[in-house]
């Protein structure tokens, strides 16, 4: 080292890191993680609000109106309109009942084998056959039930087979056809709503049975287990989710359809949403529709309750 050069300077202090985002305090992350379903919940939860909270409860204050569409109505807290609506239209309550009841049975009757045969049997089929079950989804439900109308006309194919097999004679002595018609009679009107509700039940009772562990099958083959024992013992059991989910979206629907008994049924087979609809808009008895509504509503809840708690099935829905 020279006299003229300067002796090297001594280390600084280090050099701190560059500032980075500032840190979210961990109570605070975890409360908008809390947040998160709630506000994932809110668009559904206003939709509800909107489009059926707020009408039942605008349905709730007219059906205990009084007055007439001239001279207004007037909310008078006077429960005597549900009364009345249930003795003069209690025929068409128990009407409406009755066919959605059939037409539930027969749509489980026709619907569990074949949703038995596309989970199991239908092999690389199976996507083709789901195509067939929902392709009336594509079709407009009055188009549908004006096939139907046709179908059934008098002198047609179906008549006529039905006919050479005797079934009229069946349905006549029970009341659900008249002669060798078909149409505008009870048996109309349930082979509507099974045809239109069908796959309504097909598709959950599908779900349930393709869930099902194969190994499960495998297992009651190696204990010698019967195919109609396999069955009952297990394939059933298992399936009840599906049953009842279906029956379900089969029977609330259609205890309130009224397309199939205006199209395909007469006088004599009207339902309570055939009289529901016709109240509000031709005969505009707004109070009596909304009663009718309501007692319709009702009476279903309390079926439905039962029927899940009869079925065992609460915490498999």
């Amino acid at each position: 080292m020279t006299a003229t050069e300067a002796p090297p300077a001594p280390p600084g202090p280090p050099t701190p890191p560059a500032a980075g985002p500032a840190e979210i305090p961990l109570h605070k992350v975890s409360r908008r993680k809390r947040l998160v379903p709630y506000w994932l919940l809110l668009p559904g939860i206003l939709w509800l609000l909107v489009f059926f909270a707020l009408p039942l409860v605008y349905q709730a204050s007219t059906s205990v109106q009084t007055g007439s569409l001239e001279a207004g109505f007037e909310v008078t807290w006077h429960f005597q309109t549900y009364w009345d609506a249930l003795q003069e239209y209690y025929p068409q309550f128990v009407r409406s009942l009755l066919y959605a009841g059939t037409a539930t049975i027969l749509c489980l009757l026709l619907g569990y084998p074949l949703a038995y045969l596309i989970a199991f049997k239908a092999g690389r089929w199976r996507n083709l056959v789901l195509v067939l079950v929902i392709a009336p989804f594509f079709t407009s439900f009055l188009i549908r039930t004006l096939a139907w109308k046709t179908i059934l006309s008098d002198g047609g194919p179906v008549v006529g087979v039905l006919n050479s097999l005797h079934v009229l004679d069946v349905t006549g002595w029970l009341g659900w056809t008249e002669g060798d018609r078909v149409l505008a009679t009870p048996m109309a009107v349930v082979c509507g709503l099974t045809y239109n509700f069908l796959p309504f039940m097909i598709l959950p009772l599908y779900t349930s049975l393709e869930r099902i562990d194969g190994r499960l099958h495998e297992a009651a083959g190696d204990l010698y287990a019967r195919p109609l024992t396999t069955f009952r013992k297990v394939t059933f059991p298992l399936s009840l989710p599906g049953v009842v989910s279906g029956t379900l979206l089969t029977f609330i629907p259609a205890s309130g359809d009224y397309v199939n008994a205006e199209l395909l049924g007469s006088t004599d087979t009207k339902m309570i949403g055939s009289v529901i609809q016709t109240q509000f808009l031709r005969v505009l008895d707004y109070p009596t529709a909304a009663a009718l509504s309501f007692i319709l509503m009702a009476v279903v809840l309390l079926m439905v309750t039962f029927y899940i708690r009869r079925a065992g099935t609460e915490e498999l829905l």
